[in-house]
């Protein structure tokens, strides 16, 4: 008896094995794969066998299976991302026999000590809209002003589902929430949570694959890559914080986990829930159709006002060599003379984003990617945001000795210092990926901010992510600047998003707080409507102009971004895959042009833009010529579906 095997590696199809069972779909078999033994998963028998070509015996099954709504949805997301099918496996085994040979027995659930939560009149009626849908696929938005604990509302639908010996998956995006989460989570249901992302351990990864696939583990909360976990009865979804750009994955297998969130949750026959305070223009417009449910909590749990907010226009407020005006200063002396927390928010890691010579005018440009190093002071090197690539910054100056650099523009490393010197007093921190690399330093600068042992943090946007800080009353952008950037048709909206989400970062337990927008453009509009916490009309006006110029969601993008160390080879890469794609009807296919971030890793990249009507499916057409051509060996071709930005 013959069967399929599909290996979790780069092949679009499987193959064909001697096997001495009838060999149910979706069974996880050992088989031998050149000079190796590879785990592999027996699949559907709709694919073409051999001829001619000796074929090998199925080594062993495994006591795992893939469920076959998971093997249907992998399919799916191949075809829609334009990925092998073997890749899109990958993500759900592992790629090797790492989960199967060993024997890792199922930790017991550590219990801690539950707290009593009650929910209030907005929280029950937006729980009891959730639960008027079970047991189908239904997309429900649970939208709520920051601080109006949301959290809370799908905590009880889990609790629930759970009972009914059902599981649930929590997807956050970013890893780092994960432990605050995790906190929130064991005082409300009185034990520790399955977490899952690419930090865990390999044995910890081996003991939760196989409690999921068992169904011994009932809740799990994780990054992007959870979202391919071998569920054995999955009850629920919840994409929290759904609004997110996190949660598209840009390396490797390109995806957008939202979107796949709720196409797995399709397949699986449940509800998913899309948590945000305000949410993605997709989600948003979906909205608008009545394609998703919706509900609303509008007011902050215990009533707490949202801050008040004060535009200080820098233009009028003349800054010699500082970034922080007089009036901010005097505001927010106000609130630490209350014994309050002061959030200085600049979304800049590192010290100064430019470096430039005085005398010769030399530029610190990374020698790998087309993109200016960052001064790191914590480092004493400038870095490159792209490649990691690090660098001293001496340099011999054309005109005369070593280059003397003038450092421009502010990170949070120089905020920090000019904060130290204006309150010398105070005890300040540093809120920023480079400085809390290990659990240890995040868990201790958390339990000081709750232990009110810390004055003022100084941050980045990472700090703007369902983060709570109780005694946080007065907020301070440094620089508030709408204008995005050329190549990211989302800067509106994620400025809407962004700035929304950090404002609700203040006065979540106090009747007074204050958010300061230091600006050179006062009058911006998307400022002056946010701060009459305006973002719907926001969000509207966006659609109506992502209408007018044809692009998402009224319409789908594919990237395609071609890269080679010859820029030649890769704007000729470009035009020859430009030729074939047209014989594809119902395309318009834009560019090539050089990518706005020319080169990264040493690689120059060229784009061309793909747009069709979203109620086609051509990524099939599309791969099917992309597949057929003859590209040379020093080219690399990228395919991004849904893209969220140009560089």
């Amino acid at each position: 008896m013959k069967a399929q095997v599909l290996l979790p590696k780069i092949f679009d199809f499987p193959f064909t094995y001697n096997s001495k069972t009838k060999g149910k779909i979706g069974t996880l078999v050992e088989v031998p794969f050149g000079s190796k033994k590879e785990i592999g998963v027996i699949w559907k028998n709709n694919y073409s066998e051999p001829k001619n070509i000796r074929i090998k015996d199925i080594s062993n099954e495994t006591i795992y299976s893939l469920d076959k709504k998971l093997i249907d949805f992998i399919e799916w997301f191949s075809s829609y991302n334009m990925v092998p099918v073997g890749l899109a496996l990958k993500m759900a085994i592992g790629g090797s026999d790492k989960f199967i040979k060993f024997k890792d027995n199922l930790e017991k659930v550590k219990k801690t000590k539950k707290k009593t939560y009650l929910l209030n009149k907005d929280q029950t009626e937006a729980l009891r809209f959730l639960e008027s849908i079970n047991n189908k696929f239904d997309v429900s938005v649970l939208q709520g002003t920051t601080g109006s604990g949301k959290t809370l509302v799908y905590f009880e639908r889990i609790k629930k589902i759970i009972k009914k010996n059902n599981q649930a998956l929590v997807l956050l995006p970013e890893i780092f929430l994960t432990n605050e989460f995790k906190s929130r989570f064991e005082d409300f249901f009185g034990f520790e949570p399955a977490v899952w992302h690419s930090k865990i351990t390999p044995k910890q990864k081996r003991i939760i694959w196989k409690g999921i696939i068992s169904n011994k583990i009932k809740l799990l909360v994780g990054a992007r890559s959870a979202l391919f976990l071998p569920f054995k009865k999955l009850g629920i979804i919840i994409v929290d914080e759904e609004h997110d750009t996190s949660y598209k994955q840009d390396e490797g297998v390109i995806y957008n986990a939202r979107d796949m969130a709720i196409s797995r949750a399709n397949f699986e026959k449940i509800p998913i829930h899309l948590v945000s305070s305000v949410p993605s223009v997709e989600t948003f417009k979906n909205i608008q159709n009545k394609k998703y449910r919706h509900v609303k909590i509008l007011k902050r749990y215990k009533n707490y006002p949202l801050p008040e907010t004060k535009i200080i226009n820098l233009n009028l407020n003349k800054l010699k060599n500082k970034f922080i005006s007089n009036d901010t200063i005097s505001l927010v002396k106000n609130f630490l003379n209350k014994g309050d927390q002061i959030l200085f928010f600049i979304n800049r890691r590192g010290f100064a984003p430019y470096l430039v010579c005085k005398k010769c005018g030399y530029k610190q440009i990374c020698s790998n990617c087309s993109l200016y190093l960052t001064f790191h002071k914590l480092k004493n090197k400038a870095v490159c945001h792209h490649c990691a690539f690090e660098k001293e910054i001496k340099g011999k100056c054309k005109f005369n000795g070593n280059c003397e650099f003038i450092m421009y523009g502010p990170g949070v490393e120089k905020i920090f210092d000019e904060v130290k010197e204006i309150f010398p007093d105070k005890k300040i921190n540093i809120f920023s990926s480079d400085y809390l690399q290990s659990k240890e330093k995040t868990k201790n600068l958390f339990n000081a901010i709750k232990e009110n042992k810390i004055d003022i943090l100084v941050g980045t946007q990472m700090i703007s992510k369902g983060f709570n800080f109780p005694r946080l009353n007065c907020i301070v952008v440094i620089d508030a600047d709408f204008s995005g950037r050329g190549y990211d048709l989302r800067a509106t909206e994620k400025n809407i998003q962004l700035y929304h989400q950090l404002s609700g970062r203040a006065g979540r337990f106090s009747s007074e707080s204050l958010i300061i927008y230091q600006t050179l453009t006062p009058h911006n509009l998307t400022l002056n409507e946010l701060i009459k916490n305006r973002s719907e009309e926001l969000l509207m006006k966006e659609l109506l102009l992502r209408e007018k110029n044809k692009l998402p969601p009224y319409i789908r993008l594919v990237a395609i971004i071609v890269s080679s160390k010859d820029r030649v080879l890769s704007i000729k890469g470009a035009r020859e895959i430009k030729i074939k794609l047209k014989s594809i009807k119902d395309l318009e296919i834009l560019g090539p042009v050089d990518s706005p971030l020319l080169k990264i890793k040493k690689n120059f990249r060229s784009r061309l833009l793909i747009r069709f009507d979203n109620r086609l499916l051509l990524q099939k057409k599309i791969t099917k010529v992309l597949n057929g051509l003859k590209i040379s060996p020093k080219i690399k071709l990228t395919v991004d579906v849904d893209p969220i930005n140009f560089a």
